[in-house]
């Protein structure tokens, strides 16, 4: 197929890729509200800036990351799912991923069912992934099953509310818009169904308009496409960094800050910013006049209405609005690698009232008998250092499993807990024990900005 749907991962912890897709136009079928209703409220959870709602997938419970950036529903078929799914595998093709390397197959799938809260499509299409490598779990630390985007946007009118964590799926015909004096509208621009917004960066003093995906499925805040012409670049305070993994390998680039993010008269301060090595995105550049992606960490401090049909995003200021943009100060990019064996020590209360307590005085004697037991807990590995980081400059290597992180064992922490740690306070002391090859070891290292 000559059309490519762009899924793009930005961030250190996500896949970076390119699936196939069919570019349509918007039609009477689709997803709908049962029983007649106007809208549907469901909850979500928001995992390192992703939204991950639940979906049903021909009766199977399913998560999935909500990402406008990507054309058809993906299911990742490997996940122990398959037969469960009863997915019908029509057609094969051979898509490749960003960088080099080999394509890989996905299947089309036609007449699937699916559910979200109270909408349902009959009779939808998907592409089944059977390919292993294509795993979400180990850098988010839960289990995501597929991806969908542009066909639940196309179908209804979309409120994200990032600080609350909801979505409400609205009916078009019966939506109303309200006033909202704190809001802003934008208008939409659509390739290959997908949304792209215009707004303005300011860099090296000079204020620059540009043409950005609109990525939800994104982690990252900004990445921008260098050129030279429209001085779009940094040259001097940046570092190079692991910006993502893609199906052909890892992708690299530099990470910086630029002065501002303005989308009309919001302006963000001191922004995030990455620039992809130029051999990476060579196809996500096919979109003439674009010049990068607005993904997650910036769209997380809006609460959002999307309204496809009449190509125009709307934004509110949340209580995330005013956070700073911050980077991972420890230099390690962690991932959760199925289950390693713990010991986990417990007692027993033993009381011995009955032979030793003195009862006119009061007191019970009672014992503590320890006892073992071993259980299966997460790992959690590092995947990848930053040269010259606090970590790596403390003897720190890829494939160190941390055992434990400032005096707590690491399988009491969700994934993202500890990902959260590494972007503390500049100077703050982080000691790991780390299990290399099945000796322990200890490690201590003073959190350190990456940029000058």
């Amino acid at each position: 197929m000559d059309e490519f749907c762009e899924y793009m991962k930005k961030t250190t912890l996500f896949l970076i890729f390119l699936c196939c897709g069919v570019c349509f136009g918007f039609s009477q079928t689709g997803f709908i509200l049962q029983n007649n209703k106007k809208s549907d409220k469901i909850r979500f959870k928001l995992i390192n800036n992703l939204i991950v709602i639940p979906v049903e997938v021909n009766g199977v419970p399913l998560s999935f990351i909500l990402d406008s950036g990507v054309s058809k529903p993906i299911v990742f078929s490997f996940l122990n799912k398959r037969d469960t799914l009863q997915i019908n595998n029509t057609e094969a093709f051979f898509l490749r991923g960003l960088g080099d390397g080999k394509s890989f197959e996905a299947l089309k799938s036609k007449h699937n069912m699916l559910k979200i809260g109270d909408a349902v499509s009959l009779n939808q299409d998907m592409y089944a992934i059977h390919d292993a490598s294509l795993n979400f779990t180990p850098q988010l630390g839960v289990p995501i099953h597929g991806i969908i985007g542009f066909d639940l946007f196309k179908d209804f009118i979309v409120e994200i509310n990032y600080a609350s964590r909801y979505i409400v799926l609205h009916n078009i015909e019966s939506y109303r818009y309200k006033k909202c004096k704190k809001c802003e509208t934008v208008n939409l621009e659509f390739y290959n169904n997908k949304p792209y917004l215009n707004a303005e960066v300011k860099l090296n003093d000079t204020k620059i308009p540009v043409k950005l995906l609109i990525d939800s499925g994104g982690s990252d805040a900004l990445w921008l496409f260098e050129d030279n012409a429209l001085k779009l670049y940094e040259d001097k305070s940046y570092f190079k960094d692991f910006l993502g993994r893609g199906l052909s390998g890892s992708v690299y680039g530099k990470r910086a800050k630029i002065q501002e993010l303005n989308i009309k008269s919001f302006s963000l301060q001191s922004v995030n910013v990455a620039y992809p090595d130029a051999e990476a995105i060579q196809l996500a550049k096919r979109v003439e006049e674009r010049n990068g992606s607005i993904s997650g960490n910036v769209l997380k401090r809006f609460n959002v209405i999307v309204d496809y049909r009449k190509a125009k995003l709307t934004l509110k200021k949340n209580k995330f609005y005013k956070d700073a943009f911050t980077y991972n100060k420890s230099g390690i990019e962690l991932e959760y690698h199925g289950d390693i064996v713990v010991k986990e020590d417990t007692y027993t209360v033993d009381d011995y009232s009955s032979n030793n307590s003195n009862p006119d005085s009061g007191t019970l004697n009672v014992g503590l008998t320890p006892n073992y037991h071993y259980v299966m807990k997460p790992a959690f590995v590092i995947v990848e250092l930053r040269a010259d980081s606090p970590a790596a400059k403390a003897g720190l290597l890829v494939g160190d499993i941390i055992l434990n992180i400032n005096n707590k064992d690491t399988h009491k922490y969700e994934l993202q807990e500890i990902v959260h740690l590494f972007y503390g306070r500049e100077g703050e002391v982080i000691k790991l024990i780390v299990d290399r090859k099945s000796f322990v070891t200890e490690f201590k290292f003073k959190l350190h900005s990456p940029l000058k």
